[in-house]
């Protein structure tokens, strides 16, 4: 059975790391009190403050869980300077007369509207290997046509 390796940043895995000591230190010990309060309330048949402790319990655990597996199963992006995109790489892009920059990341730190592309959307997908100067064809998830040049590769 193969693992699925998570691929992060150095600033990725740093970031994940900070948001589990958090969760246990911090998030966890005040939901832990939160409970201890609405269960003093009394029936907690019918105890509101309980039942939303109990749920922020449960997505506080499962997160816990979530990034303990990335933790036991990442590899570190590490860039390279040749030149061709590959993950890790931050590229200008003209799109449409549009100049944007994005970092070419994995799938858990992406986030477009932070301009954190993964490698695995079309976009990303279509830059990785190609160079400055290239022209790139790809369609969106919505079967659209786009057309980019690439302007600088870091």
């Amino acid at each position: 059975m193969e693992i699925n390796q998570h691929e992060l940043t150095e600033q990725g895995l740093q970031e994940l790391k900070s948001e589990i000591k958090h969760l246990r230190e911090v998030t966890r010990i005040e939901n832990i009190k939160a409970l201890q309060e609405a269960r003093a309330q009394g029936d907690l048949s019918e105890n509101a403050d309980y039942d939303a402790a109990r749920e922020q319990q449960g997505r506080i655990n499962t997160r816990i869980t979530e990034i303990e597996n990335i933790l036991k199963n990442y590899i570190i992006i590490k860039t390279t300077k040749s030149g061709m995109i590959s993950t890790g790489s931050t590229v200008k892009i003209d799109f449409d007369g549009v100049l944007e920059e994005y970092e070419i990341i994995g799938t858990l730190q992406a986030n477009p509207l932070d301009f954190k592309l993964s490698n695995q959307s079309p976009l990303g997908k279509a830059l990785l290997g190609k160079i400055k100067g290239d022209t790139v064809h790809y369609k969106s998830e919505t079967n659209k046509e786009f057309k980019v040049k690439v302007i600088e590769v870091n």
